[in-house]
């Protein structure tokens, strides 16, 4: 039986960005879904704002065609964007701030959500003008998007100047990988069934992989990533969230600080890694022309028109957390663009068996695997061990106990903003992150960007559609282990 949707109270979702690829591409469809399920009422509002010069009608269109693309229902999208509007404003100009305070003012008893899905240069701005006309008042939150900063010093910076306007219990920082059903699967997993947690340490834990590969290029994001690189784009924030999720103690209760504090003691017990060891712990790479998907790609460099860029397209990283559960379990991340796949998982291996019982000719006794795949196509699988089916002796397989969300349950999975967007208007932050996260995720972070500048070496080339440098795979190789790279 399907439980029905929990509806939440009227609200006005403001979109700074609002005709960017963020609001267009997930914001807009994401609530286009809510709505058809019937979770947003029918007197909340939708505001787009940004600099273009469309009035509500002509950000109605431009957001007709997107939801019409994204296989939106005509008559459903038309009743839905009733719920739209529009204004133009500037964060740094006076220009159009009354008109817009005086809209939102207009239904005072609505929960208030601005969603900051702008360049994090203008956090700040925005913030001061929404508490310059008192719009960070009653039931108003404010979504900051990543990345918060590009490092410790600059994420204090914007915090501070944000916490000046709204406190920390109005603030929801967004990392929409906490929002996918599989993470949140992970929980369940392990603090649901009696079958795992026993063995979710260092005695029984081998090692433990996150991935998290695009095909794409940097595209049209090439000024912004030449700017911030893979690990501050990907692994500063969400590589080590769902490492998080992965290690964190169990928390007490599924209260939004009982889960987060138990997060900020895996950042904190993550080993440093500095100038001393980052050679040997952490690969960086850069892509070159190859093909990707069947087709030639060029490189990073001719993308972005500087061939004396050093910024990372790849990372690999060997993380280790200092703490009794998880001493010596290595923790190997890799992110990176221009690969073979697009592919996030999370792969958990324990460790073999003490001793086979089974004469060689059986085949080969595989480690078993818990495999969580983010994306796409969201499942989980289990490896285990079993005798392949008919006489002639007993013969060994590796074969996977799998689940698909969308066979288990018959449904589509809804997008991760789906989630979080009405977690914000409910006021449940357990899935954002809390600003001692994002500084101790920094000064884990820090140190490595550091030895990275000081050491003046270019990233290591690697060929497009292929899974990066060669030293990524001697990252894992020299201790006996290799990356996961099974598609089935």
């Amino acid at each position: 039986m399907t439980a029905s949707p929990l509806p939440v109270e009227p609200f006005d979702l403001v979109i700074f960005g609002g005709t960017g690829d963020l609001a267009v591409r997930k914001l807009l469809p994401a609530l286009y879904h809510r709505y058809v399920d019937g979770q947003i009422p029918e007197t909340s509002r939708v505001i787009g704002i940004a600099r273009e010069g469309l009035d509500d009608e002509g950000y109605r269109a431009h957001a007709r065609k997107a939801l019409q693309e994204n296989g939106g229902d005509k008559s459903k999208v038309d009743d839905f964007l009733k719920l739209v509007h529009y204004r133009s404003l500037d964060a740094r100009k006076d220009e159009g701030w009354d008109d817009f305070a005086a809209l939102i003012g207009g239904q005072p008893d609505h929960v208030r959500v601005f969603y900051l899905s702008t360049s994090p240069d203008l956090f700040v701005d925005i913030c001061n003008r929404l508490g310059a006309y008192e719009l960070n008042k009653g039931k108003a939150r404010v979504v900051l998007e990543k990345p918060i900063g590009r490092d410790l010093k600059s994420a204090n910076q914007i915090n501070d100047a944000v916490g000046r306007v709204f406190d920390e219990s109005q603030t929801f920082r967004i990392d929409h990988y906490l929002g996918k059903e599989t993470v949140q699967n992970l929980l369940a997993l392990r603090f649901g069934n009696i079958l795992f947690e026993p063995l979710w340490n260092a005695e029984h834990i081998d090692h433990v992989q996150i991935t998290v590969a695009e095909t794409l290029g940097v595209g049209q994001r090439a000024g912004y990533y030449d700017h911030a690189g893979a690990l501050r784009d990907m692994v500063q924030n969400h590589i080590l969230q769902l490492l998080c999720m992965v290690a964190m103690e169990p928390p007490s209760s599924l209260s939004p600080d009982a889960v987060r504090d138990e997060k900020l003691k895996v950042l904190r017990s993550l080993k440093p890694i500095d100038e001393s060891n980052s050679a040997q712990l952490t690969v960086r790479g850069q892509y070159r022309a190859g093909a990707a998907e069947g087709q030639s790609v060029p490189g990073y460099l001719d993308e972005l028109k500087d061939h004396k860029s050093h910024t990372e397209t790849f990372v690999a990283v060997k993380a280790e957390i200092a703490n009794w559960r998880w001493a010596g379990v290595p923790f190997y991340l890799r992110t990176g663009k221009r690969l073979p796949e697009r592919v996030s998982e999370i792969v958990v291996v324990f460790k073999p068996v003490p001793h086979s019982i089974f004469d060689p000719s059986a085949g080969v006794l595989a480690q078993n695997r818990l495999v969580l795949r983010l994306q796409p196509d969201e499942n989980i699988k289990l490896w285990v061990t079993i005798k392949h089916p008919g006489p002639g002796g007993l013969r060994l397989r590796h074969v996977s106990l799998d689940m698909s969300f969308a066979e288990a349950f018959g449904v589509q999975q809804p997008d991760a903003y789906e989630r979080l967007i009405l977690d914000v208007v409910r006021g449940n932050p357990t899935l954002f992150m809390r600003r001692d996260e994002v500084e101790a995720a920094w000064h884990w972070a820090d140190p490595i960007l550091g030895a990275w500048a000081d050491s003046g070496e270019a990233p290591r080339p690697y060929t497009s559609g292929t899974w990066g440098p060669s030293a990524a795979v001697a990252l894992i190789e020299r201790d006996g282990r290799t990356w996961n790279e099974d598609s089935e």
